[in-house]
């Protein structure tokens, strides 16, 4: 048995959330109280979800746990077989990860109508009744301390209109996508799905996003709902000389204009010394502090890329070349 300690407000909690259900992985899901206390105290880093395992050890990243339960437990795997497939899946979900959840923090946290009904449906979700005034208070401390962390994870008012519009262009490959078949890969859920889900499950609820998606992207916003819960899904992946989705090439299209410049500038601030980084995009300027995480994502993507074989490699090349994604993988 397993515990995922997390919350609702959590898009990573509710990316494990929803994996779990799909691999059908018997877990319990324990969201609120004191599970931020239990980050701090069980975990490296504070952050949550906490995943619990059945013999009594922890971890909190979800892209390893992931891969960790990819061995563990041998069916309904998130990994597709194909190395090539795999490897855009990796990708994709360290996109979802490391550069969607700006959209998620920009529009909860920028704007006061966000910051009052999100801060105050948290405090609800972790004291679960106590009395509104003190969910009210706690919510006004929750929402100092958030809004306080936004220049530090890059989302201010001036580089919000760069992260909402690469949300958008998001938001309209799914759109375009999903009113045909819902997966990446095949007709069964990869990892990639999962780590664009857990970010957009929260702009399917904050009240400023969810509106903008319920008013412009109608299927991709009820598709999170399809991707919540998978433990009824039955599929295949795609054959291995299958050509890759439209969507895939869409979305790559995103990686290649935003996320990799701001992997490469975080990067060289990071070997130059320096505390900040900038780049632009899209006709947008973006700036913030750098990040030793994202310097990890990188070592990684590189490293998954460069033990591809050459059969793996003809078959990504092209699409990863066309979409400016290859050269930063170098």
């Amino acid at each position: 048995m397993y515990t995922i300690h997390g919350a609702l407000g959590s898009p990573y909690s509710m990316k494990m959330r929803a994996l779990f259900r799909y691999r059908r992985i018997t877990h319990v899901w324990n969201h609120g109280g004191q599970v931020q206390q239990l980050a701090a105290e069980k975990a490296r880093a504070p952050v949550i979800p906490v995943i619990e395992y059945p013999d009594g050890s922890f971890a909190n990243d979800s892209t390893p746990v992931l891969y960790d339960l990819e061995e563990r437990h041998k069916v309904r795997g998130v990994v597709p077989p194909d190395p090539a497939q795999a490897f855009i899946a990796h990708l994709l979900e360290d996109f979802g990860d490391e550069w969607l959840t700006k959209a998620m923090f920009g529009y909860r946290w920028l704007e006061e109508v966000d910051q009052i009904q999100m801060s105050r449906w948290l405090s609800f979700d972790a004291l679960k009744g106590g009395r509104v005034e003190t969910s009210q208070g706690m919510a006004e401390h929750f929402r100092a301390r958030q809004v306080d962390r936004m220049g530090i994870v890059g989302c201010t008012g001036e580089n919000f209109p760069l992260i909402e519009a690469s949300t958008r262009a998001v938001l309209q490959a799914l759109e375009d996508h999903v009113v045909n078949e819902h997966y990446l890969f095949g007709s069964r859920p990869s990892m990639a799905e999962l780590g664009i889900y857990g970010q957009l499950s929260q702009l399917g609820v904050d009240p400023t996003a969810q509106e903008m998606m319920r008013a412009d992207y109608p299927y991709a916003f009820r598709w999170l709902l399809h991707i919540d819960d998978m433990s009824g899904i039955e599929g295949e992946w795609d054959a291995l000389d299958a050509p890759f989705k439209p969507v895939v090439g869409k979305l790559l299209a995103q990686v290649g204009k935003v996320y990799a410049p701001f992997l490469l500038a975080n990067a060289a601030a990071m070997d130059a010394g320096e505390e900040t980084f900038g780049f632009e995009a899209m006709g947008h300027p973006y700036s913030q502090g750098t990040f030793k995480y994202q310097i990890k994502c990188l070592s990684e993507l590189r490293h998954r890329y460069s033990k591809l074989d050459a059969e793996a490699r003809a078959k990504v090349d092209p699409l990863l070349d066309e979409n400016k994604c290859l050269e930063f993988l170098l």
